[in-house]
């Protein structure tokens, strides 16, 4: 291994976003997995250089990690164009909003990451940007405030959010392209990893890629992430290759279990299976019990769970699936709730 595979100080939070960046794909012939997402916008993008306009406006969806934002640089990239990138949490006023776009160069990529949490002002403006390229701004108020619009270059604007279904119809429907990205396949994230082990110089066996792809929850940012704790792992016990089974040992040291799993993820299961005989329970009690706050549950471990088969949602609460007993290597007990759960919810939303 050479020096770009060297242990980074626990400190060094800006040297990890740089490696971080630099294992995204360039271009849309580099990017793995999403067939269908990326053949679709290889045909908007290639369309619009014919034509030498500028691309329609684009909204990614799907969970976080799956790449949202390396989507957008390539679209920049492949359009030839200067890429700009905000979010919608950094736009609270309308005026936020006109000063990006006023701000514009002709042709230039708008990257909005988690577009759903726009203000409302912000949204309605958003509008005539899009469809019209100009905006409108107010000056005064009151009975004496007057409207000057203010025309914009053309632009592409690449939104990405992880709950579409918290966007507004119109803003939706203004979306010349709508790709939506699944979870990937372990095969599809042994490429990322692939890709990624050439960059940082790591010698790394086809079972090592496996175990790695197989802990990695269908999500490359988490295989590449998994893929350096192992790095360091190796570095630190002098391998000069990583195998399966020093993968292994790394991720367990992680706390990472062959299914996926991480502390929190097991902290969930333990506590419905064992202090409350699998459930029903409430989300908020369920929280307390692992000494978390229910927002963390919900989000970050319960969508995992539920995919997996693990948890079920029922209007009563959370219950735990039988495949949350034989994970944990407990017996379900025979009054489980599982036995008259047959309606049970799987939307996470």
């Amino acid at each position: 291994m050479n020096e770009s595979t060297q242990l980074t100080n626990a400190g060094s939070e800006p040297e990890e976003r740089v490696i971080e960046a630099a294992l995204r794909p360039r271009n849309l012939d580099d990017f793995v997995g999403q067939g269908r997402v990326r053949q679709q916008l290889s045909l908007v993008l290639e369309a619009a250089k014919i034509r030498e306009r500028t691309a329609d406006h684009v909204l990614l969806s799907g969970p976080p990690g799956l790449g949202k934002t390396t989507l957008s640089m390539i679209i920049a990239a492949e359009m030839n164009a200067p890429l700009r990138i905000s979010s919608g949490p950094a736009i609270q006023h309308a005026g936020d909003l006109a000063a990006i776009l006023s701000s514009l160069t002709e042709g230039e990529v708008l990257f909005l990451d988690e577009i759903h949490r726009m203000s409302r002002p912000a949204e309605e403006m958003l509008y005539m940007a899009m469809e019209d390229f100009r905006v409108d701004i107010i000056v005064g108020k009151g009975a004496g405030a007057t409207a000057i619009p203010l025309e914009i270059p053309p632009f592409t604007l690449v939104g990405a959010t992880t709950r579409a279904g918290l966007l507004p119809g119109p803003l939706r429907d203004r979306f010349g392209f709508t790709g939506h990205l699944e979870f990937y396949a372990v095969e599809e994230l042994e490429l990322v990893l692939r890709r990624s082990a050439m960059m940082l110089d790591l010698r790394v066996t086809s079972s090592a890629f496996s175990e790695i792809a197989s802990r990695s929850r269908g999500t490359p940012r988490i295989a590449n992430r998994l893929l350096r704790r192992v790095r360091d792992w190796a570095l630190v016990n002098k391998l000069e290759q990583i195998d399966a089974s020093a993968a292994a040992a790394a991720l367990e040291m992680y706390e990472v279990d062959p299914r996926g799993l991480d502390r929190l993820d097991r902290s969930v299961l333990e506590a419905l299976c064992k202090k409350f005989g699998g459930g029903p329970v409430g989300l908020s009690t369920l929280a307390i019990a692992v000494g978390e706050e229910s927002e963390t549950v919900e989000t970050v471990a319960e969508p995992f769970l539920v995919r997996e088969g693990l948890m079920g949602r029922t209007p009563r609460g959370r219950i735990a699936m039988p495949a949350a007993w034989e994970h944990l290597g407990l017996v379900m007990p025979k009054d489980a709730i599982f036995a008259g759960a047959q309606n049970y919810e799987t939307d996470v939303d």
